[in-house]
């Protein structure tokens, strides 16, 4: 007997009473099915993304449609939370009207039931599909919402009218059994560079959630610009959140909008991580507030995109007081367990000024709560083992340090990860400092193995980074982000052994009616064969290899 079948034995007896004394108490007819004669599934091909650790076919399909309810245990308020999220899902992508746990006098025949399951893992989840029930399964109401994203991408986007005389979506049956390989599965967004405001924010937090990522990284403050209100440093935003690369006006957000945007990411068990660079790339704080200047010049507004030349001053103790109150408050905004620091391409700070600013930040950070996060550089300082160093660069010498120290590595190389990569010499955004990275380059490395001085047990996650010089529109953003985004979101998640380019291109294609319903400004490149007809491509059809 399977862990799954093991496992529906044991919840049976309780779901039979909860049906029985909660769905069919009042009723004054026994129930009938309508009659559906339903057509062939294979859950096995189905196109999912992330792909899932095992999949099982069985000789069944559940008919969604308006005899259909959610129900969840009474009490579970997550649970419910996530019931009522995919109802409204449903609602919008479908046009179908799913209640969740119903009155039990109402015409309701078929359920999809969120069971919390004690022994399963965070964010495992296990999906049983037959033609009368989904049982979705998982201990924690993340792992439920989880599998609430497998179960979204199950449903067809067009319905089979040709069953009944009524809508009616027909969802392969089968099981599946879930969880992630890494425990972080990010993006970052750059809204310093160029500033992107909370509903493209949103957006791709929404996309984000579809596939199963987990962590979005905001990079806030840079030399162009600061985008996060300090109320005890107003000129932050009042001067340094005014400006962006080219010239262009800038913006910023207000803590109420900031929690906002924490909240709808935790409502899609999304953790927001919030970037304040320093030492370097701080030429914004320091035309706000010039007293924090350390490279001995007058601070300028800055609108370019050169790096390297900004630096705080390491030695004045008001410095240091001014990170303790943008810390203070970021962190009580954020009740995610990270604070990113920054700490790259500070050339404007000595190395050993380098090394006491970082020594001096870390405390600060841990004092309210914090696991300080850094770039790459941090590794060469001497550091404990709670500090995680992420891995940018292609020189891989401040990597391997941190890995001594015992430092957790998030992997984010920019050959490999960085979505501001252009996907080759005439793409229209992106740079190629690092690499041009088409598609399956995106896609075909291993985290687990790209660097043989990184031990697998040091390494926390995957996270692309999408830096902003050259975009400015949420339709720009798109075109760099999307479809590689996906691509990530699977390396995060399915173990190394089920990723196939060959398999994962031809479940790409199927993510086109998706990406239209959201109007998500995707690259078609002729890498992946699209199948869908010139209507489900976006506006800058430039279909280059």
């Amino acid at each position: 007997m399977s862990i799954l079948s093991r496992r529906i034995s044991k919840v049976s007896l309780p779901i039979l009473l909860f049906l029985a004394l909660g769905f069919l108490s009042g009723c004054s007819r026994e129930p009938k099915l309508p009659e559906l004669v339903l057509p062939e599934t294979d859950l096995a091909s189905a196109a999912l993304i992330p792909k899932p650790v095992r999949v099982v076919n069985k000789p069944a399909a559940f008919p969604l449609d308006h005899h259909t309810a959610i129900f969840t245990e009474m009490g579970r308020d997550a649970f419910t939370g996530v019931g009522l999220f995919l109802s409204q899902e449903i609602q919008k992508t479908q046009n179908l009207a799913i209640p969740v746990n119903p009155d039990s006098s109402t015409d309701l025949f078929r359920g999809i039931y969120l069971i919390q399951t004690p022994g399963m893992e965070q964010e495992q989840y296990e999906l049983a599909i037959s033609s009368d029930s989904i049982l979705l399964r998982s201990a924690t109401a993340e792992g439920a919402f989880r599998g609430v994203q497998t179960l979204r991408q199950l449903i067809p986007h067009i319905s089979n009218d040709t069953l009944a005389e009524y809508p009616v979506w027909v969802i392969p049956g089968g099981t599946i059994q879930d969880e992630p390989t890494f425990e972080y599965r990010g993006g970052m967004l750059d809204v310093a560079r160029h500033f992107f405001d909370i509903s493209d924010v949103k957006k791709y937090l929404d996309i984000m959630a579809y596939y199963k990522m987990n962590y979005l990284h905001l990079h806030l403050t840079d030399d162009q610009g600061w985008r996060i209100e300090i109320t005890s440093w107003p000129k932050l935003t009042e001067i340094g959140g005014q400006t962006e690369v080219g010239g262009e006006a800038g913006g910023y957000y207000t803590q109420e909008a900031y929690k906002e945007l924490v909240a709808y990411a935790g409502d899609r068990y999304i953790t927001i991580v919030p970037e304040v660079d320093m030492p370097g790339h701080t030429n914004a704080a320091s035309v706000s507030y010039p007293f924090l200047n350390g490279n001995g010049k007058t601070p300028k507004p800055y609108t370019g995109m050169r790096v390297g030349f900004s630096t705080l001053d390491t030695r004045k103790d008001t410095v240091y007081q001014f990170i303790d109150d943008v810390v203070r408050e970021i962190s009580a905004l954020t009740p995610g367990p990270y604070f990113h620091i920054g700490g790259d391409e500070s050339h404007a700070t000595p190395k050993a000024e380098y090394e006491y600013f970082i020594k001096r930040v870390v405390p600060i950070v841990r004092k309210y709560g914090k696991i300080p996060i850094g770039w790459d550089e941090v590794g060469t300082v001497s550091l404990d083992a709670d500090v995680v160093a992420q891995y940018w660069q292609q020189d891989k010498a401040n990597v391997a340090r941190a890995a001594e120290q015992g430092m957790k590595i998030l992997m984010s190389p920019a050959k490999k990860a960085y979505l501001d990569m252009s996907y080759d010499s005439i793409s229209k955004f992106g740079l190629h400092w690092a690499a041009y990275i088409p598609v399956d380059s995106a896609y075909t490395w291993s985290p687990e193995t790209y660097s043989s001085e990184i031990p697998r047990a040091a390494i926390l996650g995957v996270e692309a980074p999408l830096w902003s010089e050259t975009i400015s529109t949420i339709a720009e953003l798109e075109y760099l982000a999307f479809p590689r985004l996906l691509g990530y979101a699977e390396l995060g998640w399915t173990p190394p052994a089920e990723r196939s380019w060959e398999d994962y291109k031809m479940r790409l294609i199927r993510q086109t009616p998706y990406f239209k319903r959201l109007d998500i400004q995707f690259y078609p490149s002729q890498r992946v064969p699209w199948m869908e007809a010139d209507s489900l491509l976006p506006w800058h059809n430039n279909r280059t290899k």
